[in-house]
């Protein structure tokens, strides 16, 4: 929308057909014919990569950082890190410590959720290669450790918020989380947030519905309603309740074919399932 050279680049006319006008997407796919007429990938030409179902340009996540008056420059990475699978990493040259919500707010304003990266790098300065581009195989890998500072991380108070992060580094695979750190933000999913809810009940034996997760995406948040839920059930720690019914599924099962699905197509099933509940 409003960038008639990206159209231009990316709609082109298409050289098969009689009628005037018609187009052709670049998909920016490589790919060859085989023999057998089979097509056969080969990759992309681009910076364009797919996480969750989405179709995310790198690039304009770089330019973008790249315009906030405190950073020199940026560069974004695809992460593969199983259960939690591919995240975004941003690395930044700034002249100033910045906060990571303050990066996230800042990139909302103008991005989707699902472009936001997860984590952010502060580095000295962008590696090149001999020739002057980057060299995106000489950046640091991030540790595992959140990025944020000081100033966005809050230690848990509570019994139940120490567990709750003891939960979320498991799944997260993160070694420190603030009570007050978005589930999304730190590369959470649907697929994730179903795992973390099943979790919460086998842990603390209370039926946590999963909207719980989508409205209250902290562990405060979390926390606070685990603490509720326990005074409306009269549970405690020391009692067993039974699981929570699932159809004739197991929750292997439903993990699995949640796999099989886009986080677009599985955030719309959650969607309906939440306003049905409701």
């Amino acid at each position: 929308m409003k960038r008639p050279a990206l159209t231009a680049e990316k709609f082109i006319p298409n050289p098969f057909g009689e009628a005037a006008g018609r187009r052709l997407y670049r998909t920016g796919d490589l790919a060859r014919y085989q023999p057998d007429g089979s097509i056969e990938f080969n990759g992309r030409n681009d910076a364009q990569v797919k996480i969750h179902g989405f179709r995310i340009e790198l690039g304009e996540i770089e330019t973008r950082l790249s315009q906030h008056p405190c950073i020199e420059s940026a560069v974004v990475l695809v992460q593969e890190q199983p259960p939690v699978g591919k995240r975004l990493v941003a690395y930044v040259v700034a002249d100033q410590v910045l906060s990571v919500s303050e990066l996230r707010d800042y990139l909302r304003q103008s991005l989707p959720d699902y472009m936001v990266p997860a984590i952010f790098v502060r580095i000295d300065n962008v590696p090149l290669s001999p020739n002057g581009k980057v060299d995106r195989r000489a950046l640091p890998a991030p540790d595992n450790t959140n990025t944020a500072e000081v100033s966005d991380y809050e230690p848990p108070s509570t019994s139940v918020e120490e567990e709750l992060v003891e939960v979320w580094t498991n799944l997260l695979k993160l070694d420190r989380i603030g009570i007050r750190q978005n589930f999304f933000d730190l590369g959470g999913h649907s697929l994730l947030a179903t795992q973390l809810a099943s979790r919460i009940e086998e842990k603390f034996q209370v039926q946590l519905p999963l909207r719980e997760v989508f409205e209250s995406p902290t562990i405060a948040g979390l926390a606070a309603a685990i603490e509720r839920m326990r005074e409306e059930q009269g549970t405690f720690e020391s009692e067993r309740i039974e699981p929570l019914p699932r159809g004739d599924k197991t929750l292997d099962e439903l993990i699995a074919e949640l796999q099989s699905l886009s986080e677009s197509e599985v955030r719309a099933i959650l969607q309906s399932e939440m306003q049905t509940a409701v």
